[in-house]
């Protein structure tokens, strides 16, 4: 019995040390310490508060995580990846041509980005139809959308991977996702993604304001 006592009383330490490991050390999806997303939460600290006004139902996550991975076709129709796209703060938002909502926001969408892409920020627009795949580029043309890539996803894997993540149901949903895939907020629905307050937000999380 003091045998299987002692053994026990090992285990019991063991287990509180790797308790006591993970605390202090973290891990990647949960954005700790030494996890990928470690720097992110300085930069949900300083967007925060401006989510607010045209941006106030972006949800700043607690505690951010990374990005979905998510693959789909590229301005040249080959596959590309979210990851692909890292060393920017990016915008990704999903959208469809029988989303009326989706239709309202992409010329504010496509400003933003003629206004603020470059090295630091860009708007990764993804189609998500799966039918006519012809329509949405003519809608864009149609409609004068000239800044954006043209990103689409026929194979129909990125809408059910970022309602998984996200938890929303519809569409337009918008992630704000760090240069190095973090996910910092998230975007339920329409916003004036052009005007000051979205601005702020972005600058805010770019640190330069």
């Amino acid at each position: 019995m003091p045998a299987r006592t002692a053994r026990l009383a090992a285990g019991a330490a063991l287990v509180t040390a790797l308790g006591a490991g993970l605390a202090v050390y973290g891990t990647g999806r949960t954005g700790g310490n030494s996890g990928p997303c470690a720097g992110a939460p300085q930069a949900i600290a300083r967007l925060a508060p401006h989510a607010r006004g045209a941006v106030a139902a972006l949800q700043a996550l607690e505690t951010p995580r990374p990005a979905p991975a998510l693959t789909f076709k590229g301005p040249d129709g080959a596959d590309t990846t979210l990851a692909a796209l890292d060393g920017r703060l990016r915008l990704v938002n999903l959208w469809a041509t029988w989303c009326g909502p989706c239709k309202a926001e992409m010329p504010a969408l496509d400003r933003l980005q003629a206004e603020m892409g470059g090295r630091d920020f860009t708007v990764v627009a993804i189609n998500v139809e799966t039918r006519n795949l012809d329509k949405p580029p003519q809608w864009l043309r149609d409609n004068a959308i000239t800044h954006l890539a043209y990103y689409a996803d026929p194979g129909g894997r990125v809408l059910p991977a970022v309602q998984k993540d996200t938890g929303s149901q519809g569409l337009p949903t918008t992630m704000l996702v760090d240069a190095k895939g973090c996910t910092l907020g998230v975007m339920k629905g329409p916003a004036d993604w052009s005007g000051p307050d979205a601005r702020r937000l972005l600058e805010a999380a770019l640190g330069r304001n």
